[in-house]
């Protein structure tokens, strides 16, 4: 990764220089040296564990991704211990430096490490995550990874003991050298230097603490973010959604698990839907064997009500009611409007002619008949059950926009939407079939009669959706066209 490699060559960088100016203040056995002894040695290391670093960054790149954070935190921490005791090894070796010398150089190069390979660690943490969400992939985590609090703890307590052992150094070499200046240096000179000495160790490594904090923090928010927004688009219903597996740790497990939890919800809800749809299909079909209707007006009448659901999402008025699961459930309902009639008497219900007024008002009765059977179901099932709209439109569907419709006289939008977009649907296949008491009308001639009845019959709102697809409606009409229509 192009990002690592630069943020990489900035930390080494910072550490050089950091290590060059204030190596000497902490090791007074460095500050006897002249500066090309001091600075050449390790110009020399940093640039080595520089180059040896970044030939090793196509060896990290090419581990699985849960093992790459791991794999460059250790490589980063094991090149500064290692090139500082390798630096304090040269030192007494070539100018006999004692082990406490030693110990300062491989103590600073190794808090140097630490610091900078945590705050590295984190940064390819974040941008492995960006690159496993982009590409679709899911990291694969331990069973049992080890716990982030733990981690915490761990980093807590070594910062803690860092920032302890530096300034005991700083002190250390501070108190020696006031010795060995004695009364030469006024006190309060002696006094801001020292002052001056520790605030700038402290506030150096607190800055290195402050930037690895910041990018856990970051790292946290994504994942959050991630698993908060799944579970968002999860409670609107959607379930085509995973939470993007890209941490080895408990973020991963918890992704994991909640995918699991998702992909079982989705199955269910697959067995649910089907069930539904089975029931409707068998209560359609139940129907039919009662009514002289034709399958192809059950089909095309399906299809008249989710092409006009589906005109009318697109206004102000209608969106949130006629959302993608509801124009769904309209289409699959429609076929129950007339569910009712297998209450109403053959003599009526398979009349050949045209039925009296006693009987046309037993007729009548057919919406409520099929309303109180679905009700019947639907207490089982619960108020929010598919039922709901299958028995607002076999109770509504006859209802009028003016308020002269039956069974119950609802006027406006007081009738449910799924009634006033089955009213239309249904006198449109009606106008357009033929009957023994009238013949087919043409698409003209139905289109003129339902003008004729926006606002009184028909909701306004839902003529004008209707204008705007009539071409549909009659491809619809002529694709699912009775035999007898076809023949003539």
């Amino acid at each position: 990764m192009q990002t690592i490699q630069k943020r990489t060559t900035f930390h080494y960088l910072a550490a050089l220089v950091l290590f060059s100016v204030y190596g000497i203040q902490v090791c007074p056995f460095l500050d006897s040296l002249t500066t090309a002894q001091l600075l050449l040695p390790i110009l020399v290391v940093f640039s080595v564990q520089w180059l040896i670093r970044r030939k090793l960054e196509a060896s990290i790149a090419r581990q699985p991704y849960k093992l790459q954070v791991k794999t460059q935190f250790k490589t980063d921490l094991g090149l500064f211990v290692g090139f500082g005791l390798l630096l304090g090894s040269y030192n007494a070796a070539l100018y006999g430096f004692p082990l406490e010398s030693g110990g300062k150089v491989i103590v600073g190069m190794s808090v140097l490490g630490f610091l900078i390979a945590c705050e590295l660690a984190l940064f390819r943490e974040y941008q492995l995550a960006q690159q496993i969400s982009n590409s679709d992939q899911q990291l694969e985590p331990d069973d049992n990874p080890y716990p982030l609090t733990q981690k915490f703890i761990w980093f807590a307590a070594i910062c803690a003991i860092s920032v302890i052992g530096v300034v005991f150094l700083v002190i250390n070499k501070d108190l020696e050298w006031l010795i060995h200046t004695g009364d030469s240096i006024p006190l309060e000179t002696s006094q801001g230097y020292i002052l001056g000495e520790i605030v700038f160790v402290i506030g150096t490594m607190m800055l290195y603490i402050l930037a690895i904090i910041i990018g856990y923090s970051r790292n946290l928010k994504l994942f959050i973010s991630a698993q908060n927004h799944t579970l968002q688009r999860l409670t609107e219903g959607e379930l085509a959604i995973q939470v993007p597996v890209t941490s080895n740790d408990e973020f991963g497990l918890m992704a994991v698990r909640t995918n699991r939890m998702i992909n079982a919800l989705a199955e269910r809800t697959q067995e649910l839907n089907i069930t539904r749809d089975a029931s409707i299909l068998g209560l359609a079909s139940l129907a039919e064997t009662r009514d002289n209707e034709t399958g192809g007006h059950i089909l095309r009448t399906q299809n008249y009500v989710r092409l006009l659901a589906e005109q009318l999402s697109r206004g102000e008025r209608d969106r949130d009611a006629l959302d993608p699961a509801t124009i769904d459930l309209l289409y699959k309902s429609a076929p129950l409007h007339d569910v009712g009639k297998v209450g109403i008497p053959d003599s009526i219900l398979l009349k050949p002619g045209k039925l009296t007024d006693e009987e046309f008002d037993i007729m009548k009765g057919h919406a409520q008949i099929g309303a109180d059977a679905l009700e019947v179901a639907e207490a089982q099932l619960g108020s929010n059950s598919f039922l709901q709209i299958a028995r607002e439109i076999s109770l509504t569907h006859h209802e009028k926009w003016d308020g002269n419709g039956y069974p119950n006289k609802l006027k406006g939008e007081a009738i449910p939407i799924s009634g006033r977009l089955m009213a239309l649907a249904d006198v449109y296949d009606a106008l357009r079939s033929k009957r023994v008491y009238k013949p087919a009308f043409s698409h003209e001639k139905a289109r003129s009669i339902i003008l004729e009845g926006s606002g009184s019959h028909f909701d306004p709102t839902v003529v004008d959706a209707f204008l705007k697809v009539e071409q549909q409606f009659i491809e619809i009409a002529n694709t699912y066209a009775d035999e007898e229509a076809e023949a003539a």
